[in-house]
């Protein structure tokens, strides 16, 4: 059965960091561009960070998180650090079918975890 499983949320204050994992199973990541989205209460679900061929970023976390990948643990990572208050979100992990050029469109991928929550609050 394929599944995507995010964890690594919580609670941090502002400046802090956090590191998200995306885990699969029922398909091999290093065969997949891999997406991270999130949404906040009343707001479009937005592509964040991607990897693939290449990797991308939203403007807003430029320079701030950065995705990367472990083939051996077939999971995938968004380290965000200095955090700030309009990250609060719940954070998706997807999967396109596959291993191409990523995008930050949720429209491209096929595949999608649960979510996790992020909150940023002193």
């Amino acid at each position: 059965q394929l599944q995507l499983v995010e964890s690594g949320g919580g609670l941090v204050q502002p400046g802090g960091s956090l590191r998200l994992s995306c885990e699969a199973s029922g398909l091999h990541l290093r065969y997949n561009s891999i997406g991270w989205f999130r949404q906040a209460p009343g707001k479009e679900r937005e592509g964040v960070s991607c990897t693939g061929t290449d990797t991308a970023y939203a403007g807003s976390v430029k320079g701030r998180f950065t995705v990367s990948r472990d083939n051996a643990k077939n999971t995938v990572y968004l380290q965000m650090n200095n955090l700030k208050p309009e990250d609060t979100a719940v954070y998706y992990c997807a999967a396109m079918g596959l291993y191409r050029p990523c995008r930050l469109s949720k429209d491209a991928y096929d595949y999608w975890g649960q979510g996790t929550q992020v909150t940023v609050s002193s």
